[in-house]
């Protein structure tokens, strides 16, 4: 799929409608959809992909029973570019702002308007925090029929909340107000998604559910961070008024055993999917039901984490927050009985930006009649069954422009950026920095820079830097 300009041919609604109409007879043959998207998991922190003390039966045999991407990639290294890269189909060549203050536009279109199209029923539970204006940015206005969770990011820093969202109205928590700890926000996410996996209708349904762990604060029920008996090191958070790291401001609550809390964390994360997965399956929805499981960039060392413990990332460098691969390689397991009937692993890079064209592929959408869509990724529906099409070898692009100082101050400083094409990786940090060149097949751990060794294909690559550099 090309990048499309906006295309202004009527009222988004009126398109909606006739393209509804069309899709209808259509609509009992397409498959459900649900994309589980894990914050801040790292590459490595799931068992599927590598040697971790974190227990993830549900998630690994996820990966027996359908394809492991290893060479699949986030949008971005923070959560907001990444997210909207999801949402919308684009990298970072055609996004405004590549940083963590980037949202939604009234114009944009999501996956979730493109299922609209093919007369899904869509829901969103979780975290959502790339739309600031309620009724012009928020879920409803952008495609989804059913909401509940948390609206901005902060909110999504909670994992015990005092409120969430259900549909645009607050709803009080109350099993957590006056310092309770009761109900657990990624346990309520998951509960709205099996009612409605269980509720009953006429059309086909998209559920992104959007869970906040393992991003901090690190808090999990003890019967999963009980499970662990591990090298500990107490996070101390905010002692007498005073942060006693960069993040104790956000993060004031101490944490007594991090790298149990964390690893419970991705436990509770593994045993939430395994209860999806159980109630599609006793719905009888299991075999036509695609899961999608990803994370939307590397892990983090927030509020007492600790990626190096864990070898989070491995094995990768960098993690959240850089754009080496530690911070954008991502774990993506798709599984789709009807489809995949022999588990396999799939070496083909791709990333976020395809998810959209390919949902819309999938749910038979041609996306030349759908106002407004601006995206540059290419459907990968073909590599989704047993006798997969090889993809054209192309360039994956991410930009990812640095805060400075206080998150939310807005203020931007140097601005990274990265490219892949086959086996090759070039990064810059900074725009006047030197570029680093990597055969990332050889060398995943990106160690041995070989620009000038290789004059010409740096040269390609520094020319598509200073041609997309925001």
């Amino acid at each position: 799929m090309k990048f499309k300009n906006y295309r202004l041919f009527g009222a988004l609604v009126t398109s909606l409608a006739l393209i509804s109409v069309a899709a209808t007879s259509l609509a009992e043959e397409k498959p459900n959809i649900i994309f589980i998207l894990a914050d801040d998991l790292g590459f490595n922190q799931v068992g599927a992909y590598g040697d971790t003390v974190i227990k993830t039966p549900n998630i690994d045999q996820m990966a027996k029973n359908g394809i492991r991407f290893d060479q699949a990639y986030s949008g971005n290294t923070v959560c907001s570019p990444s997210r909207v890269s999801l949402f919308t189909g684009r990298d970072g060549r055609y996004m405004s702002n590549n940083s963590n203050t980037v949202q939604l536009e009234e114009i944009d279109i999501t996956m979730a308007h493109v299922l609209k199209h093919a007369n899904y029923d869509t829901a969103l539970f979780g975290k959502y925090s790339i739309g600031s204006k309620m009724g012009v940015t928020d879920p409803l206005a952008m495609g989804f029929d059913t909401w509940y969770g948390m609206y901005s990011i902060l909110e999504g820093h909670r994992q015990y909340p005092h409120i969430l969202w259900r549909d645009g109205v607050k709803e009080r928590i109350r099993e957590n107000e006056g310092g309770k700890k009761g109900a657990y926000a990624p346990e309520l996410f998951t509960n709205e998604t099996i009612d409605y996996i269980n509720q009953e209708r006429d059309n086909p349904f998209f559920v992104m559910l959007a869970y906040t762990i393992p991003h901090a604060d690190l808090a999990v029920p003890e019967k999963y961070s009980d499970m662990y008996d591990l090298e500990e090191t107490p996070y101390l958070g905010m002692q007498n008024g005073e942060p006693t790291d960069k993040y104790a401001w956000y993060y004031p609550e101490p944490v007594d055993k991090p790298n149990a809390v964390m690893a419970g964390m991705v436990s509770a994360l593994d045993d939430y999917v395994g209860k999806i997965i159980k109630a599609l399956e006793e719905a009888g929805e299991l075999d036509n039901t695609i899961i999608i499981f990803s994370s939307d960039n590397g892990p983090h060392d927030e509020g007492g984490a600790d990626p190096d413990f864990f070898k989070a990332s491995s094995p990768y460098k960098g993690q959240k927050r850089d754009l080496y691969d530690g911070g954008i390689h991502v774990p993506m397991i798709i599984q789709w009985p009807e489809k995949i009937k022999k588990g396999r692993v799939d070496n083909t890079p791709w990333a976020f930006h395809d998810v959209l064209p390919t949902l819309a592929d999938i749910a038979d959408v041609n996306l030349d009649m759908v106002p407004r869509v601006r995206t540059n990724g290419e459907s990968i529906k073909d590599l989704l069954n047993d006798s997969p099409v090889q993809m054209p070898e192309r360039m994956l692009y991410w930009e990812f422009s640095k805060q400075v100082g206080d998150p939310n101050s807005g203020v931007i400083g140097d601005t990274y950026q990265a490219a892949r094409r086959g086996d090759w990786k070039a990064v810059r940090y900074g725009f006047d920095a030197p570029l680093e060149l990597y055969n990332i097949t050889k060398d995943p751990n990106e160690s041995k820079n070989l620009v000038n060794s290789k004059p010409a294909l740096s040269e390609e690559f520094l020319k598509l830097f200073e041609k997309y550099k925001n």
